[in-house]
């Protein structure tokens, strides 16, 4: 998880960006996870493809980190000269994650990864969203 600062507010969310051109999606995901956490990483397999309204495509990716690496909080280089949204990076359980960012990142396909299927499977039925 990288905790960024934009729009105002603090949030938690995967490493990712854009696909450069000549790039596959696969190398883009790689790129960024370098760029944003100086990790590397292997793709296990793809999560999830969104197809934008505005013609653009979102993929998502599980990838492996091995157990023993070093994250470090990178740099985005499109905001270069500019303050870095970049903040920290975290290991986070998904219990440690606020429920607002836990929201966004099922879009990103976490469903589909070992593991977290069995964790919410276990989550009782209270209803804790803010508004009711």
């Amino acid at each position: 998880m990288e905790k960024v600062h934009f729009f105002e507010r603090d949030f938690c969310t995967l490493p990712g960006g854009g696909i450069e051109k000549g790039e596959t999606p696969e190398q883009a995901v790689l790129r960024e996870l370098k760029e944003e956490t100086g990790l590397d990483g292997k793709i296990i397999r793809p999560l999830t493809v969104q197809y934008k309204g505005d013609g653009g495509t979102d993929y998502s990716f599980e990838v492996e980190i091995s157990l023993d690496a070093v994250a470090v909080t990178g740099c985005d280089p499109e905001y270069e000269g500019e303050d870095n949204p970049l903040k920290e990076v975290l290991w986070m359980s998904l219990d440690e994650i606020s429920e607002k960012d836990r929201a966004f990142l099922w879009s990103y396909g976490l469903m589909q990864v070992d593991g977290f299927f069995k964790i919410i499977k276990d989550w009782d039925n209270e209803i804790s969203y803010p508004g009711i």
